[in-house]
């Protein structure tokens, strides 16, 4: 709610957010770019698109039925 459109409003003026949170659900729908860690290593980087598809990220994190 509102601290995803206060993130969306910073980002629309080219500053730059650090978002570190364990729901990746709440958090990969306002990313330009993500990095997810699992125990202590990145498991994969980059837009919500290809952390979507990593099967990896699936696995541990989403679930195969998970959409934004």
């Amino acid at each position: 709610g509102d601290i995803k459109n206060i993130i969306r409003k910073l980002c629309e003026k080219n500053i730059g957010v650090l978002i570190t949170d364990h729901n990746v659900r709440e958090t990969l729908d306002i990313c330009n770019r993500a990095y997810i860690v699992n125990k202590g290593n990145i498991l994969c980087h980059g837009n919500s698109k290809e952390i979507l598809e990593n099967k990896e990220v699936r696995a541990v994190y989403l679930g195969q039925e998970f959409a934004i």
